[in-house]
């Protein structure tokens, strides 16, 4: 990225930081509460950790989206479509619905290894240098067995309330989330995009093709189970959290790609600060629409990376026409 996008990103996000945690949710509070003990109570433990957990999460599906497109060499790639964000909503719902095992961490530690098995599939299935087809196929038939699992283990569910209680989840939600959550699922998050930002060159090489990375003396099989271990982990804590989030994973690598210059491990560090951006102005947006109940932040996700995922099937299939 250049010294200008650097700075316009930066000023954006500081600008959505702090708009998030001065606008509340329209239908029930004002803009500046009378008690200011209220109000800091508000601020600090309903508000900080909406804000810093659209943030972390959607820095952590930019980065883990620029990662997978980069290891596949696929601009279609992204958590949500390769089946990792529905591989570890269904890990989450067993652990907590199913088997009981409720709480922040036993949820987070299904929701990694259902990503982690969602991704290990895809790649035993695809292969790490998938064609467009291939891909699709396989990340859509993971995320359809991985949702309908998810069904069955709700309505499998010893609760009856299961399936009340885990829609609102399932469709991505950053409300009434606590300081706990964010610490327990910020630290994964943190972790992951670490380990995928030092991967970076690798992945750059990876583009130049397979025998040229291991003549530069890099470990493709090392490299690819970092992506796919570090994807996992960083995703599953964020699904376990706030739900599953659909094509932010997909949208910010795209842009950040023609802000890098089209190289791809490079792209990360952009798309995380894209993909966080993304989500905390979705999750504005969720407040600017007086429904009188919460929107979900995964319908808005949705509304707008839906009709670009097919601007860019679209563009694909014309670049190869022409």
């Amino acid at each position: 990225m250049s010294r200008r996008a650097r700075w316009l990103a930066a000023l954006a996000l500081l600008m959505l930081a702090t708009a998030s945690l001065l606008v509340p949710f329209a239908p029930i509070a004002q803009l500046i509460d009378p008690d200011p003990a209220l109000a800091t109570t508000i601020l600090l433990e309903l508000r900080l950790p909406r804000t810093m957990l659209a943030l972390a999460y959607g820095a952590m599906l930019g980065g883990s989206g620029a990662a997978i497109q980069a290891l596949f060499a696929n601009p279609l790639a992204s958590p949500d479509i390769t089946g990792a964000s529905s591989g570890a909503a269904l890990g989450a719902v067993v652990t907590a619905y199913l088997l009981g095992l409720a709480g922040p961490l036993p949820t987070m530690a299904g929701a990694m290894l259902g990503a982690l098995a969602a991704l290990g599939l895809l790649l035993a299935l695809a292969g790490p240098r998938a064609g467009t087809a291939t891909l699709l196929l396989a990340g859509i038939a993971i995320s359809a067995v991985a949702a309908a699992a998810t069904t069955l283990a709700l309505a499998l569910a010893p609760s009856p309330f299961a399936f009340y209680d885990a829609y609102a989840w399932l469709m991505g939600s950053l409300i009434d989330r606590s300081l706990t959550q964010l610490a327990f699922a910020a630290v994964p998050m943190v972790v992951a995009l670490a380990l995928l930002a030092a991967r970076s060159g690798a992945l750059d090489a990876l583009a130049l093709g397979e025998e040229t990375a291991e003549a530069l003396g890099h470990n493709l099989i090392a490299l690819r189970r970092t992506v796919v271990i570090a994807s996992a982990l960083g995703v599953g804590a964020g699904v376990a959290v706030c739900g599953a989030v659909g094509f932010i994973g997909l949208v910010a690598p795209v842009l950040a790609r023609r802000l890098t210059r089209g190289h791809p491990g490079r792209a990360i560090g952009g798309a995380a600060v894209i993909g966080a951006i993304l989500l905390c102005a979705a999750d504005l947006v969720t407040r600017a629409v007086p429904l009188g109940r919460a929107l979900p932040v995964g319908v808005v996700t949705a509304l707008i990376g839906a009709p670009f995922f097919l601007a860019l099937v679209a563009r694909m299939r014309w670049d190869r026409r022409g």
